[in-house]
C-alpha cells in the first residue's frame, strides 16, 4: 500500500473527480458518510455530539457528519471557526444544507464566543485537516487547547488539527484525539512516534477513490501489508532438500548473554533455513547444543567468554551471516568484524553489539559487504549515524545513509521502517506494544538471516522478516496478552505466522 503526502492525496481526489466522474461536493458526502457509518458501527449511536469546523473542506466534512447525525435524531452542536471569509464552495453548500436540520450552529469569532463543551458529548475535530503548512496560532490554537482541556472523547476527521502530514510538527499545538478517521491510505504522520499522543487509534475508511491512480503515481514510502507479502513468499518445491534452503551462520553470544544467541538461532531455524552453524564462545557450547539441537556449533578456546576471531574462521563458506546478538561490549568485537567482513563479501545481517562496534570504529562502515542489512533500534541508530531533531529527520537520514552506502537499514519500532538503497522506504504494518521486551530484536535478526540464506534478496528478506516477526507477535498476543509476551513466544508462533499467509 502506498503512503501519500498531502499533494498526492489531493491529486488522488482530483483524479477520482475527473475520471469517475463525481462532483467534489459528492465526494465530500461520500467521505463524511463513511465517518457517520463508522460512528454508528462503533457504539456512538444515540450519543450527543459537539463538532468543531473550520471553513475548508475538512470543515465541510464536519458539516456533512453533523447533518447526517442530526437527521438520525442525534443531539448535535456545531461550532464554526469564524475569520470573516466565506469558506470553500463545498463548505458553503453543506452549511446551507445543515441549516435545514435540528443542529445548533454557533460561530466562534473570539475567545468570549466560545462556550464550555457539554460533559459526555463526543467531540468531532474538523477544524484544519491535512492542508495546513504552518502551526496553529491565535484563536485556532486557543480552540484546540479548549478541546484538549475538556476531558471529552475526541474523534479527529482526516488528521488531528494542528498536525502536519509529511513533516515534523514537534512543538505544535495539536488536537489530542482518541480516534482518527482517515481516508483510503496511511499518511506519514500516522507512523511517527512523536505523533502518538495526538492521533490515538487510526481507522482507514475506504471512500472509493479510483485505484487507477495508484498505477500512475509513484510513492517513495510504502506500507508492508499482506498482499505485498503474499507476492514475495516463495513456496517450497516438492523434491527440494536442505541444501536448497541455504547454510547460515550466526556469530553471537557471550558469558551471561547466551540467551540472545539461543533466541536468534531458534528464530533462524524456524524461518526455514536449510542448515545453521552458530559461532559462539566455548562457555555457551552446552547451552546452545542443548537448547537448539538442530544447529551446529563452533567455538573458540575453552578459556574465552566471548565470541572471538578463533570462533569465526572459514566464514566464506556460508550463504549469509548474522552477527551481533549477545556479543557483549568486548573490545575484540572490532577485530572480529574486520575479519568477518574480509572473509565473506555476501550480504549479511548486523545487529546489536555488532552495530555498537561499528559505532565505535566508523571505518568499519565502509567494510560492510554491499547489500547487507543493519537492524538498529533508535538509540543504536543514533550512535551509528548521529542525533536527529525529530522522527521525520531520522527517517530521511536512514534513507540517505542506505543510498550512500548501498545498505538496507531496518529501523526498529512500532512501525518498523526499512530504508532501501534505491531511495524507497517501507513501514511495517504488523506488531504490537507487547513486543517491547528483551530478546525480540534477536528473534528478528534470526528470521532475516534465515530468509537471506534462502536466497531471498536483501530487500525481500528484510520486508518478509519484519512482517513475519510482527505477525508472530500479534498472534502470540492474541493468545496470551500483550503484557505477558516474551521473545520466545515469537519463535513459537512463527509457524502460525507463515500459515496465516
Amino acid at each position: 500500500m502506498q503512503i501519500f503526502a498531502t499533494e498526492q492525496i489531493r491529486a488522488w481526489d482530483e483524479y477520482t473527480i475527473r475520471h469517475e466522474p463525481i462532483a467534489s461536493v459528492d465526494l465530500m458526502e461520500r467521505a463524511a458518510t463513511a465517518c457517520f457509518e463508522w460512528l454508528l458501527q462503533n457504539n456512538y449511536k444515540g450519543r450527543a455530539f459537539t463538532i468543531f469546523c473550520g471553513k475548508g473542506n475538512n470543515g465541510g466534512d464536519g458539516l456533512v457528519i453533523a447533518r447526517l447525525l442530526a437527521q438520525s435524531h442525534h443531539t448535535v452542536t456545531v461550532y464554526i471557526l469564524e475569520f470573516g471569509h466565506k469558506g470553500t464552495v463545498d463548505f458553503q453548500m453543506n452549511l446551507a444544507r445543515l441549516h435545514d436540520t435540528s443542529a445548533s450552529i454557533r460561530f466562534v469569532s473570539s475567545e468570549e464566543t466560545l462556550h464550555g463543551i457539554q460533559a459526555g458529548d463526543i467531540v468531532i475535530d474538523a477544524l484544519l485537516g491535512s492542508g495546513i503548512n504552518r502551526p496553529a496560532d491565535g484563536l485556532t490554537a486557543y480552540l484546540i487547547q479548549h478541546i484538549n482541556n475538556s476531558n471529552n472523547e475526541v474523534i479527529a476527521i482526516d488528521i488531528p488539527s494542528g498536525l502536519f502530514v509529511d513533516h515534523s510538527g514537534r512543538g505544535n499545538i495539536v488536537i489530542k484525539a482518541h480516534h482518527t478517521l482517515s481516508f483510503q491510505c496511511f499518511k506519514p504522520a500516522f507512523l511517527m512516534p512523536e505523533n502518538a499522543a495526538g492521533i490515538g487509534e487510526v481507522h482507514l475508511l475506504d471512500i472509493g477513490l479510483l485505484p487507477g491512480f495508484l498505477s500512475i503515481q509513484d510513492s517513495s514510502l510504502l506500507l508492508i501489508d499482506q498482499p505485498m507479502i503474499r507476492q514475495l513468499l516463495q513456496p517450497r518445491k516438492p523434491f527440494s532438500h536442505k541444501g536448497d534452503y541455504g547454510h547460515a551462520a550466526l556469530i553471537a553470544g557471550s558469558y551471561g548473554m547466551m540467551g540472545a544467541a539461543v533466541l536468534c538461532a531458534r528464530a533462524c531455524l524456524r524461518s526455514g533455513v536449510g542448515k545453521l552453524t552458530c559461532h559462539i564462545p566455548a562457555v555457551g557450547y552446552n547451552i546452545l547444543q542443548t537448547s537448539v539441537p538442530e544447529a551446529m556449533c563452533k567455538t573458540g578456546p575453552a578459556n574465552e567468554s566471548a565470541t572471538s576471531g578463533h570462533a569465526a574462521q572459514e566464514m566464506d563458506k556460508y550463504d549469509t551471516i548474522g552477527i551481533g546478538p549477545g556479543l557483549g561490549s568486548n573490545v575484540s568485537n572490532i577485530a572480529l568484524l574486520y575479519s568477518v567482513f574480509e572473509q565473506n563479501r555476501r550480504p549479511m545481517v548486523i545487529d546489536a553489539d555488532g552495530l555498537n562496534a561499528i559505532a565505535q570504529e566508523k571505518a568499519l562502515l565502509n567494510k560492510i559487504p554491499l547489500g547487507s542489512i543493519l537492524t538498529p533500534h533508535p538509540k543504536e541508530f543514533e550512535r551509528l549515524f548521529g542525533k536527529t531533531a525529530n522522527d521525520y529527520d531520522r527517517i530521511q537520514l536512514a534513507q540517505q545513509t542506505a543510498t550512500d552506502n548501498n545498505l538496507y537499514i531496518v529501523l526498529k519500532g512500532r512501525y518498523t521502517f526499512i530504508a532501501s538503497p534505491d531511495g524507497k522506504g517501507y513501514f511495517n504494518s504488523t506488531g504490537n506494544p507487547g513486543m517491547a521486551s528483551g530478546g525480540t530484536g534477536d528473534v528478528l535478526t534470526g528470521i532475516i538471516t534465515g530468509l537471506l540464506a534462502q536466497k531471498y534478496s536483501p530487500l525481500h528478506a528484510a520486508i518478509l522478516g519484519v512482517y513475519l516477526h510482527g505477525r508472530a507477535g500479534d498472534l502470540a498476543a492474541s493468545f496470551a496478552s500483550q503484557p505477558s509476551l516474551i521473545a520466545s513466544d515469537l519463535v513459537d508462533f512463527l509457524g502460525q505466522a507463515y500459515q496465516s499467509l
